[in-house]
């Protein structure tokens, strides 16, 4: 048992039955001593590319759009409910 808040002491316990205070294990060393230390690779070279400004012109050009309301709407030429004079029936959208 132990407290994740206080790693100082930790009871060990094995099928429930108490077996000691742990004794912490003490790394020596991080790799072996013939390896050698990875070089660190050169940054990449900068693109030039201003990405945010071409989201931004990007943006700006399609907020002076303007909006085609026509568009929205059935291209008719009747009017809702309107009868057709040749027929007698109600004019249907196109």
């Amino acid at each position: 048992m132990f407290d994740p808040f206080d790693l100082t002491r930790i009871q060990v316990r094995a099928g429930g039955v108490p077996m000691g205070l742990a004794i912490p294990h003490h790394i020596g060393r991080h790799a072996h001593p013939k390896a050698k230390p990875e070089t660190p690779s050169a940054p990449p070279r900068p693109s030039g590319i201003d990405y945010a400004q071409l989201i931004e012109t990007a943006h700006a050009a399609e907020l002076a759009r303007e909006v085609n309301y026509a568009a929205l709407t059935a291209n008719t030429d009747q009017i809702p409910g309107q009868l057709d004079l040749l027929t007698g029936q109600e004019a249907q959208p196109k």
